[in-house]
């Protein structure tokens, strides 16, 4: 059995949610209420065009189409990444596409062709999903990281070049730098995965619940997917940070201006 349909009007009706943030954000003249509404026509927009280009992907399910929506997906999140974190898309963009393109290679590809076996690894019901995941999952944690070693470089210029200056070569100087931003950016990672197991109902497991799985396939989905997502944003953005450094320093060894915008 999968899930109850949402009639056209039922659906319509969840928008009266809306009147409460309405009203708060009136109420303390927060400015938030047109940001809010524009916010939501976009993402209505954006998901009804996605679920009739997904109906048609699905419904073809060729390896070719699976593959391009991908690399849309990860380009996209590439320019959101760099324009989030305020850095340079000139210098970004390509190191932290080819980034999350080698993490999903490693990792997403292993859990469908070795841990779930798919005979068809681009399975749209099965490739899309889960790398969109993956993808959508990283991306809040590469601007965490990102912002983190860059901004800390620039402002601690002295310890840098002090490191610099007594011999280190550059990736040792940076060592410390790449330490705090993993430090940071992983520590929101395990803490939510300590914690998932009690708050995973509401989030990914209640799609296949509704879809007609058990709790008990749901939830080896869960940890699949959990494990997945942890490993997936570690290797991104350690790789981000090692791709990024070839193009943020010139030949002396010093942080490009145009790095920070």
């Amino acid at each position: 059995m999968g899930a109850q349909d949402i009639s056209w009007l039922n659906l319509i009706s969840g928008y009266a949610l809306l009147l409460i943030p309405i009203f708060i954000f009136s109420y303390y003249k927060t400015g938030l209420t047109k940001d809010m509404l524009w916010a939501i026509t976009r993402m209505t927009i954006q998901l009804f065009l996605v679920g009739v280009y997904l109906e048609f992907i699905f419904t073809l399910n060729s390896w070719l189409v699976n593959l391009a929506w991908v690399l849309i997906m990860i380009a996209v999140t590439a320019y959101t990444v760099t324009d989030r974190a305020q850095l340079s898309r000139k210098l970004f963009i390509l190191p932290v596409f080819i980034s999350i393109l080698i993490s999903l290679a490693l990792v997403d590809l292993y859990l469908l062709g070795v841990v779930l076996k798919l005979d068809f690894i681009f399975e749209a019901r099965y490739f899309i999903p889960i790398t969109g995941m993956l993808i959508g999952n990283t991306l809040a944690d590469m601007v965490i990281s990102l912002n983190n070693f860059y901004k800390g470089i620039s402002k601690q210029q002295t310890t840098y070049r002090f490191a610099l200056a007594n011999g280190a070569t550059r990736s040792e100087a940076l060592s410390l730098f790449m330490r705090e931003a993993i430090r940071v950016t992983m520590s929101r990672g395990i803490a939510t995965t300590a914690v998932m197991g009690l708050v995973s109902l509401p989030g990914m497991m209640t799609g296949q619940i509704l879809g007609g799985s058990s709790p008990s396939v749901a939830i080896k989905y869960q940890i699949l997917i959990m494990l997945t997502i942890f490993v997936s944003s570690l290797v991104t953005n350690v790789l981000t940070l090692l791709f990024s450094c070839r193009n943020a320093f010139d030949s002396m060894g010093n942080l490009r201006k145009e790095v920070i915008r």
